[in-house]
C-alpha cells in the first residue's frame, strides 16, 4: 500500500526570527513580512495578490489559535529602474495580534497554491517539531527549504495533528471490526483490545516499541473510521427541536467529540502500556492511590510493595503516561513521593532541549518509543529510554528481589 508523502502536501517552506517591524504593535502597523530571498525561492518573481492563508499560534499547553486569511506578495519597484524589492502582505487576525519579535515564523507554501503561516515561540517545543517536520534540523536563518520525500509515519501525522492538516490515507478494510460496536463508542479498554488484536507480524515480546505504535495507529485508525460513522449519523438526524434549530444540542454533541478524542489517546496508551507490562510478567498496579490522593499511571511492583515501607525505595518504579507531555509532565513530581527519579511514558515527538534539560533537572526521564527517538538531537537521544529499555529495567529491579 502506498502511502501519502510530505512532499504531497508542501511545495516548501521558509523559516525566519519575527523582528519588529513585521509584528503589529504600537511602533508597527505595517502588516507585512520582510520580502526576503527565501521569500523570492519559495514564491517567484511574479506578483500574487490575495493568496489565501492559514495562520496558526501555536504555543506550550495553550491550544491552537487558527484563522484564516489571506496574503499579497508584490515587488513594490516593479517598472522602475531600481533593484526589486518585494513585500508580503499580511491581513490583521486575532493570530498576528499574538505575535512578538523573536517568535519564529514558518511559511508554507502547500500543493494547493495557498500559504500556511505558522508562529511559534523561538526555544519551544513546536518550534523543534516543525524543525524537524521540514527538514530544518539546524534552523538556517531565511533560507529556503523544499519539502521532504518523507513518508506519513507517526511522527509526522502527529506534528500535522497540531496544525490540524489530516493528510488522506489509503485505508485498510477496517468495517468488520467496528461492526458490532454499531453507533456507539465501547470501552476504552475493550477498543484498545480489539485494536491490539487485529494487528498481525509483530510481536511484543520481541520489539515491545514497535509493537506500541502500531497498536497506536490501529487504534487511530479504527477510532476515526467509528467517530466518522457515528458523527455521520447523528448529524444525518438533524439538530431540531419545538423551536426550531437545537443549537445547544449541536454545540453540545461537537464538545462531546472533541472532548472524546482529547481523551482517548491517553487512556489508548495506559491500555498498550499495560498489555505490554501483562506480556511480560511484570507486576505492577494501574491507577493506585498514593500521597495526597495521588493516582501514578503505574506502579512497579506495585501498591502493596510501594506502601511497605521496609520495601526498599531503590528497587521501587513508577511511570507515568501522557501520549502528549506538554506542560503536564511536571504533573508526575507530585506522585509517588517514595520514588526519587520518575518515568514518563510519551508519544510526543521532538520535545524541545529547553524542555527535557529541565526535566532531568527536576528526575524525570522521558519513555518512548525508539522510532520517535530520532526526531530528538543526538544530546537528548543518549538521555531517552525506549521501551524495550524500560521493561529491562523494571525486570531488573524485581529480579534482585
Amino acid at each position: 500500500m502506498k502511502h501519502a508523502m510530505l512532499s504531497d502536501l508542501f511545495v516548501g517552506v521558509v523559516t525566519k526570527r519575527l523582528t519588529l517591524v513585521e509584528t503589529i504593535t504600537k511602533r508597527s502597523n505595517q502588516h507585512e513580512f520582510q520580502g526576503v530571498r527565501a521569500f523570492r525561492d519559495l514564491l517567484g518573481v511574479d506578483d500574487r495578490k490575495g493568496i489565501p492563508a492559514r495562520f496558526i499560534w501555536l504555543s506550550g499547553e495553550q491550544e491552537a489559535i487558527t484563522e484564516d486569511g489571506f496574503m499579497s506578495w508584490s515587488n513594490v519597484r516593479k517598472g522602475k529602474p531600481r533593484a526589486a524589492e518585494f513585500h508580503l502582505y499580511y491581513s490583521s487576525n486575532s493570530v498576528t495580534e499574538l505575535m512578538q519579535p523573536g517568535d519564529i515564523l514558518f511559511l508554507a507554501l502547500q500543493k494547493d497554491g495557498t500559504l500556511l503561516a505558522v508562529i511559534v515561540p523561538d526555544g519551544s517545543t513546536v518550534q523543534s517539531q516543525l524543525l524537524w517536520l521540514f527538514g530544518l534540523d539546524h534552523q538556517p536563518e531565511l533560507a529556503f527549504q523544499p519539502a521532504k520525500a518523507a513518508e506519513l509515519d507517526f511522527a509526522v501525522r502527529y506534528i500535522l495533528d497540531e496544525l490540524d492538516i489530516s493528510p488522506e490515507e489509503p485505508e485498510a478494510d477496517l468495517d468488520d471490526l467496528i461492526e458490532s460496536f454499531g453507533a456507539h463508542f465501547p470501552t476504552s479498554r475493550k477498543f484498545s483490545e480489539v485494536a491490539r488484536n487485529s494487528v498481525t507480524g509483530i510481536s511484543v515480546v520481541d520489539d515491545p516499541d514497535a509493537a506500541l505504535l502500531a497498536w497506536m495507529d490501529r487504534e487511530e485508525q479504527l477510532f476515526r473510521r467509528l467517530e466518522r460513522r457515528i458523527v455521520s449519523e447523528r448529524i444525518g438526524n438533524g439538530f431540531t427541536s419545538p423551536d426550531g434549530a437545537d443549537v445547544d444540542g449541536f454545540i453540545a454533541f461537537s464538545l462531546s467529540v472533541q472532548n472524546r478524542r482529547k481523551a482517548r489517546a491517553g487512556l489508548a496508551l495506559e491500555n498498550h502500556l499495560e498489555a505490554t507490562f501483562s506480556a511480560f510478567g511484570i507486576p505492577h498496579s494501574r491507577g493506585a492511590i498514593t500521597e495526597n490522593k495521588s493516582k501514578p499511571d503505574f506502579l512497579f511492583p506495585g501498591i502493596d510493595a510501594y506502601r511497605d515501607l521496609m520495601f526498599p525505595p531503590t528497587r521501587l518504579t513508577m511511570l507515568g503516561s501522557k501520549s502528549t507531555s506538554k506542560d503536564r509532565w511536571r504533573q508526575v513530581l507530585a506522585e509517588a513521593d517514595r520514588i526519587e527519579e520518575k518515568h514518563l511514558a510519551t508519544l510526543e515527538p521532538g520535545i524541545s532541549p529547553n524542555q527535557t534539560d529541565e526535566m532531568q533537572a527536576k528526575k524525570v526521564r522521558l519513555v518512548i518509543p525508539r522510532e520517535l527517538h530520532r526526531t530528538y538531537k543526538p544530546a537528548q537521544q543518549s538521555w531517552l529510554l525506549s521501551l524495550a529499555d524500560f521493561v529491562a529495567l523494571v525486570r531488573k529491579r524485581e529480579s534482585s528481589r
